[in-house]
């Protein structure tokens, strides 16, 4: 449970870093992040990070395509949470 726990906060962790490294790098017209490895990191677990790290860096709002995946990685993963903590409730009464 605890390794979950901290894998799921060093893997937000660094997507919004990342997400806050490529907002930089665009402002300052460098090499960039490429869109393929903020989903990636976003679908192993950091998308509430990615989440947060477009809306406190204003990061990435415009492109619809990016949206749609970022927000269906997120919906697939609050489902999958929940459908894990449903089948862990019954077994701790």
């Amino acid at each position: 449970m605890w390794i979950a726990v901290i894998y799921l906060w060093v893997v937000n962790t660094l997507t919004l870093l990342a997400f806050g490294w490529d907002k930089l790098r665009a402002r300052r017209r460098k090499r960039r992040i490429p869109e393929r490895k903020l989903l990636w990191l976003a679908a192993l677990g950091g998308s509430p990070g990615a989440l947060l790290g477009r809306w406190i860096f204003r990061h990435k709002t415009r492109k619809r395509l990016f949206s749609y995946y970022i927000f269906g990685i997120f919906g697939a993963q609050a489902v999958l949470a929940y459908l894990l903590a449903a089948l862990e409730l019954p077994s701790l009464v």
